[in-house]
C-alpha cells in the first residue's frame, strides 16, 4: 500500500519553511482532531497521517532524509542497504502489517497494544437541571483486576509462560516467496503469554465485570444530544494500553411549560378578550420564578413579547438566552346570561363601524369579494 507524500498530507510545498508547516499541521489538526470529529473514521485516519508527516518534516535530520530517499530514508525497518527480509532491503511486513491489524512490538516485548473502546451512557435530565447544572451519580458495568490471581489470569501458584509459538514476541512473521507479513499470534492472541493452568474465578482473564459509581458534573447551559466526556473511564485496554472514554450524553425531559430553542425558551401566554382589548399587566412563569409582562392595549393572538435574560446560560460563555412569550387570546367560556347579553350588546355597537374596530375581519371579506368577483 503507497503512503502519501508527507508534503501532500501537510498541503505545503517542498521548500516550506518550518514556521510554514507548523502552521500547516496545527490548522490540519484543529480540523481532522478526533474530539472534533467523533464519529468519523475517517477523520480520525487523516489525522494519523497529518500527525505521521509532521513528525517527519518538522525534524531536520529527518526531513533531509526523507527529501533523499522518500519514505524509505525515515523507516527504520526499512534502511537503504539494510537487511531487511524481503526484496531489495524492504520488510514488506512493516508495510503490510497495518492491513492485517498487525502492530510492531519493539525489543521483543508484547506487541498488540490496544486501547479500550469508548463507553456511551444515555443520562436524562430536567430543563432546570440542564439550565442550572447539576450533579448525577451514574452506575456503569467495569471491570477490575480478579482478586484470586491479581490480575495474571494464572492459578494461585503458577505464573503465565511464555509462548511457545511467539516466542513471546506477541506476533508471528509469514513469509511467501519476496513477502514477509507480520500478524497477531494466533495462540496467544499477541498478549506473548501462555496460560496452563487458568484462575477458577476469572477463567484466565485476570479481570472480573463489577461495577462502579461515577459523579457526573453537568455543566449548566448543556442541551439535547451534548456530551460530557470522563477519560479513562471507558472499556479497559488490552496488554497494558490505555482504557477507553466514557461519553455521557444528555437528553431533556419534555417540560409542561417551557419549549427550549438553543438558549431562549418559548411559552404561551392566555390573555383574556378584555386584558387584550384593552392592555394590562400579566404574570408569567420563569426558571427563576414569576414575572410581571405589560400587555399592550389591541395586543392580537400571536403577538411576541420578550423577556429578556430570562432563557438558558450559554453551556461555553456567560451569554444568557431570553423568554419568548406567544400571546393566545382565550374566548371565554362558560357565560352567565348577563355576560352573554353585554357581548351582544357590543357585537352590536362594533357592526356599525367594522372598519375601525375589526380591521382585520374587514380586510378578509373584502379579499374575499375580489376573489368572488
Amino acid at each position: 500500500m503507497a503512503k502519501k507524500d508527507f508534503y501532500e498530507v501537510l498541503g505545503v510545498n517542498r521548500d516550506a519553511s518550518d514556521d510554514d508547516i507548523k502552521k500547516a499541521y496545527r490548522k490540519l489538526a484543529m480540523k481532522y482532531h478526533p474530539d472534533r470529529n467523533p464519529d468519523s473514521k475517517d477523520a480520525e485516519e487523516k489525522f494519523k497521517e497529518v500527525k505521521a508527516a509532521y513528525e517527519i518534516l518538522s525534524d531536520g535530520q529527518k526531513r533531509a532524509a526523507y527529501d533523499q530517499y522518500g519514505h524509505a530514508g525515515v523507516d527504520p525497518q526499512a534502511g537503504m542497504g539494510g537487511g531487511g527480509a524481503g526484496f531489495g532491503g524492504f520488510d514488506f511486513g512493516d508495510i503490510f502489517s497495518d492491513i492485517f491489524g498487525g502492530q510492531r512490538g519493539g525489543g521483543g516485548g508484547r506487541s498488540n497494544v490496544y486501547r479500550g473502546s469508548d463507553l456511551r451512557y444515555n443520562m436524562e435530565i430536567t430543563l432546570e437541571e440542564a439550565a442550572r447544572g447539576c450533579e448525577k451519580q451514574i452506575r456503569i458495568p467495569s471491570h477490575e483486576n480478579c482478586d484470586v490471581c491479581h490480575g495474571s489470569g494464572a492459578k494461585p501458584g503458577t505464573q503465565p509462560k511464555t509462548c511457545t509459538t511467539c516466542g513471546g514476541h506477541g506476533q508471528v512473521r509469514m513469509s511467501q516467496g519476496f513477502f514477509s507479513i507480520q500478524q497477531s499470534c494466533p495462540t496467544c492472541h499477541g498478549s506473548g503469554k501462555q496460560i496452563t493452568d487458568p484462575c477458577h474465578k476469572c477463567h484466565g482473564a485476570g479481570q472480573v465485570k463489577t461495577h462502579k459509581t461515577l459523579n457526573v458534573k453537568i455543566p449548566a447551559g448543556v442541551d439535547e444530544g451534548d456530551r460530557i466526556r470522563l477519560s479513562g473511564e471507558g472499556e479497559p485496554g488490552q496488554n497494558g494500553g490505555p482504557a477507553g472514554d466514557l461519553f455521557v450524553v444528555t437528553h431533556i425531559k419534555k417540560h409542561s411549560v417551557f419549549e427550549r430553542d438553543g438558549m431562549d425558551l418559548h411559552c404561551e401566554m392566555p390573555i383574556s378578550f378584555a386584558t387584550a382589548a384593552l392592555g394590562g399587566e400579566v404574570e408569567i412563569p420563569t426558571l427563576d420564578g414569576m414575572v410581571k409582562v405589560k400587555i399592550a392595549a389591541e395586543t392580537q393572538s400571536g403577538k411576541v413579547y420578550r423577556v429578556r435574560g430570562k432563557g438558558v446560560k450559554s453551556v461555553r460563555g456567560h451569554d444568557v438566552g431570553d423568554l419568548m412569550c406567544h400571546v393566545i387570546v382565550e374566548t371565554p367560556v362558560n357565560l352567565t346570561e348577563r355576560q352573554k347579553e353585554l357581548l351582544r350588546e357590543f357585537e352590536a355597537i362594533s357592526q356599525g363601524d367594522v372598519a375601525t374596530h375589526n380591521p382585520r375581519a374587514n380586510s378578509f371579506m373584502d379579499k374575499l369579494k375580489d376573489f368572488f368577483g
